[in-house]
């Protein structure tokens, strides 16, 4: 499967309020292995960032005055993910101004060009309810060096990005691979599918059932006769 980790800088937060996209970082996997075939745009926006997200990127105007519009590199961008998976932190946000870049130019939305989204800020939240889950924290959590990212930068972020997905998903590849694939020894891996296994299911003997019975009626007895399964039954 062919996975690319993107991440996008702005001008600010509001693509609807006239913000734009000042580059894109995008980081490719081949069968959960990076390639090396990564992505990497900056942007001339037409406009100044704001102040708050030149202090989070540090990308300045007179930075980007002779980098090419997003229309010049769209095309390279689009050949580049056609198709592919694409996972990014946030997707909305970043999404968001990918649409209206493309929409700018009378192109159908990004999500079009590609086979799907994953989200890894949805994953993080359903993984790790309650906690902070921003990239900075998911790598300090999954033990991701992230140590030269002084500012964001997008293609910084979409490597750190895989590193965190490789991690959250770690062991999910491991009931189903791919037929005719090679382990590191150089052995053929065919496909395994449990789905075709009957798995036995075992009932519990009558000595068995005998002792639930007696924890059963001493749970009931020290509740005073309120256990839920025992009024259901």
């Amino acid at each position: 499967m062919r996975q690319i980790f993107l991440d996008t800088e702005t001008t600010g937060l509001h693509a609807e309020g006239g913000d734009r996209v000042i580059e894109i970082g995008c980081v490719e996997m081949f069968n959960r292995k990076l390639t090396g075939n990564n992505l990497h745009f900056y942007l001339n926006p037409g406009r100044d960032s704001h102040e708050d997200a030149l202090r989070i990127h540090g990308i300045t105007t007179e930075f980007l005055r002779d980098k090419p519009k997003f229309e010049a590199v769209v095309d390279e961008l689009l050949a580049y993910v056609q198709d592919a998976e694409v996972i990014i932190h946030n997707a909305t946000f970043d999404l968001g101004f990918l649409n209206k870049e493309m929409e700018l130019l009378g192109r159908p939305k990004f999500k079009d060009y590609v086979s799907g989204v994953i989200d890894t800020l949805v994953m993080a939240k359903e993984m790790f309810p309650g906690k902070r889950n921003n990239l900075n924290a998911l790598c300090d959590r999954l033990g991701v060096d992230n140590s030269g990212r002084t500012l964001h930068g997008a293609l910084l972020d979409a490597e750190l990005l895989a590193d965190v997905y490789i991690n959250l998903t770690r062991g999910q590849d491991a009931l189903l691979m791919d037929a005719g694939s090679h382990d590191d020894t150089g052995v053929v891996v065919e496909l395994v599918d449990l789905a075709g296994f009957a798995l036995p299911v075992l009932s519990a003997n009558a000595q068995e059932l005998a002792a639930h019975e007696d924890v059963v009626n001493q749970i009931d007895k020290s509740s005073g006769g309120k256990t839920l399964w025992r009024k259901t039954a």
